[in-house]
């Protein structure tokens, strides 16, 4: 075992993580925090990082934003091995948007297995009252959909493009995560039908990053807390796909001061927004370093410094509020 990870024996695929940021703004504290313990994580097994960028909707996604993502990366001194707007491997390109034959192929081989079927629901009828609701606010699909008859089909798509939904089994799937554990979810209670592709033709996160990170070798995925309950769906796609899994790994989130979630419309929690501060990439990596438990006090480190005191077991389970100050 090194830094709170099981080696894994001769013969195994070598270890490959991953960037995957939506360049959709500038990123903040909390894809920062995210970006770090994924190099971490990655580097201290002597493995390759990928940088993707999942600008996979048109409408959020600006080419300016992805070049603002290498140069904050960058600015930290978290480099990546290929990938990114210049590519450098053999899975590219690395922008979603630019790969959406690919996801076609796979959607097409799920449909040849009679698991895909068009959905014609609204977002009204989506969030009717009396659907039932995750936690994170999202509506699980009824299945309203699954059983049209093919002239029900043809009398709605006259009035509206359906979107594309996977039938998911009643079935429990369960899985380990590599910090919070045993997990389980029941795919049609807790999940239900899934899109794969929207209605406007715009292919779903689900399928494409589980076509991306297949393609680009990656063996280990860290990500916030938050996208823990999309793992099982993922895991699933896998399965129907014949691709062999990576290890996911979720972490806390980093919340403000005051206890808010961080999001992108926090510009002052922005890289921009700190370096115009004056603090220095080495200062905000050790901040980020003490609040992941790296660290004993908040004092300025390179990333490649952290890699000997990286562990898995370091890192706190619960979120992290920042205090008032540090950044």
């Amino acid at each position: 075992m090194i830094n709170g990870k099981e080696m894994a024996p001769a013969g195994v695929r070598p270890v490959v993580g991953r960037f995957a940021p939506t360049p959709s703004g500038r990123l903040h504290l909390g894809n920062l925090f995210c970006s770090l313990l994924a190099w971490l994580s990655a580097k201290s097994l002597g493995g390759r990082m990928v940088l993707r960028m999942e600008d996979l909707d048109p409408a959020r996604s600006r080419g300016e934003y992805s070049e603002a993502v290498e140069r904050d990366l960058r600015y930290l001194g978290l480099d990546w091995d290929e990938g990114g707007t210049c590519g450098g491997g053999t899975s590219g390109p690395y922008e979603q948007g630019k790969r959406s034959a690919y996801y076609q192929q796979l959607l097409e081989r799920l449909a040849e297995k009679g698991l895909v079927y068009p959905c014609f629901c609204s977002r009204a009828e989506l969030h009717a009252a009396d659907a039932p609701h995750a936690s994170d606010g999202d509506p699980i699909y009824s299945g309203r959909c699954r059983t049209l008859t093919r002239e029900e089909m043809e009398q709605r798509a006259r009035l509206r493009p359906p979107a594309l939904r996977l039938r998911v089994p009643d079935e429990v799937l369960c899985f380990e995560d590599g910090h919070y554990g045993e997990m389980s979810q029941h795919l049609e209670r807790e999940c239900g039908d899934f899109i794969l592709r929207r209605s406007d033709g715009v292919f779903a996160y689900q399928l494409a990053v589980v076509a991306d990170d297949a393609a680009m070798g990656v063996t280990e995925v860290v990500r916030g807390r938050d996208l823990l309950s999309s793992t099982p769906r993922q895991l699933y796609l896998y399965r129907l796909l014949g691709f062999r899994p990576p290890v996911f790994y979720h972490t806390p989130l980093l919340l403000a001061p005051d206890g808010r979630r961080l999001s992108k419309r926090d510009g002052d929690l922005s890289l921009e927004a700190l370096a115009a501060r004056g603090l220095t990439g080495r200062e905000i990596v050790g901040r980020l370093a003490w609040c992941a438990g790296l660290l004993d006090r908040p004092e300025p480190a390179l990333p490649e410094e952290l890699l000997p005191l990286f562990s898995w077991k370091k890192v706190p389970h619960s979120d992290i509020c920042l205090p008032e100050g540090l950044f």
